[in-house]
């Protein structure tokens, strides 16, 4: 363990949450987000190659032997003791009371298994476009819910029902990073569940983009949007999903058909109502000019 000073918590604010931050290589970011988790804090370390700093308070450390991506997440929840569980990105954090008051509509609104909050971005809080287009409400909001209905969501925004987010297998490991959230909304659509936006709940993200590999992102991003067709949608859509990948990122489009086996052998495809529902996002979308091919919503 590294000789960096502990880092001091703010207090808890409800028994009820659990924040998992998966994290690595990244011990300065977590120096600056980690005092502001309001939770007990299960941080899961994706095999860092550097030592993490001294985390202080009501937190458990997890240490994993490899990268397992966004799946490493799923370990956090299993630990996790809480009927609910916040994600947040080691640059990020929930802005106080934004726990407490997603802990409560949670238990106000037993159909509901995943809250998305507002995400601001940077020091100047500027509002992230997802949480713009969530707002705007496309899918409506059905009576007696939350918040208006979403099929996608920024990960590290979100708070899940752990009971839900396990019965359906939580984040796909073989997506990796970017882009893993379309799956879990689809999954957890189809089991029955409300997917809500909430806007008066808050998370302050801080993203540094230097030294970040934009070439690499962009094909797993682009295998990912294929992939997830082939798991879920319509063979018409998994085609066309693939086509646009030939032409915009050839080589993540090769490494889609490269699983297209793995694919076929766990495809469910989705029932009408959320295949609907995809359908009617991308069709606001595609009328407002707005981009299609984010796979956070």
């Amino acid at each position: 363990m590294t000789s960096t000073p502990a880092v001091l918590r703010t207090g808890i604010e409800t028994d009820d949450v659990t924040v998992v931050v998966a994290t690595r290589n990244r011990g300065d970011r977590l120096l600056e987000t980690f005092p502001h988790h309001r939770a007990r804090t299960i941080l899961v370390d994706n095999g860092s190659d550097e030592p993490l700093p001294d985390l202080a308070g009501p937190s458990t450390v997890v240490r994993l032997g490899e990268n397992r991506g966004a799946a490493a997440r799923n370990v956090g929840v299993e630990l996790a003791r809480t009927p609910y569980v916040a994600f947040a990105d080691d640059d990020s954090y929930w802005t106080p009371g934004s726990l407490a008051r997603a802990a409560g509509l949670l238990r106000r609104h037993p159909r509901a298994a995943l809250l998305a909050a507002r995400v601001q971005v940077g020091p100047d809080a500027r509002e992230d476009p997802v949480s713009a287009q969530m707002a705007a409400a496309p899918l409506g909001t059905p009576p007696g819910a939350a918040g208006p209905s979403i099929l996608g969501f920024l990960a590290c925004s979100i708070i899940v029902r752990r009971d839900a987010f396990l019965a359906v297998g939580g984040f796909e490991p073989r997506l990796f990073v970017y882009g893993e959230e379309a799956l879990l909304a689809m999954d957890l659509a189809t089991a029955g569940h409300e997917l809500s936006y909430v806007d008066d709940l808050v998370v302050r993200h801080f993203p540094r983009p230097g030294g970040r590999d934009n070439g690499a992102r962009a094909r797993i991003e682009a295998r990912n949007r294929v992939l997830t067709a082939m798991l879920r949608r319509p063979l018409g859509v998994a085609a066309r999903e693939l086509g646009a990948a030939l032409v915009t990122n050839p080589r993540g489009a090769a490494d889609a058909v490269r699983q297209v086996g793995w694919a076929r052998r766990h495809r469910r495809p989705l029932p009408p109502p959320v295949e609907t529902d995809l359908r009617r996002l991308w069709t606001t979308r595609t009328a407002k000019n707005a981009p299609v091919d984010n796979p956070r919503h």
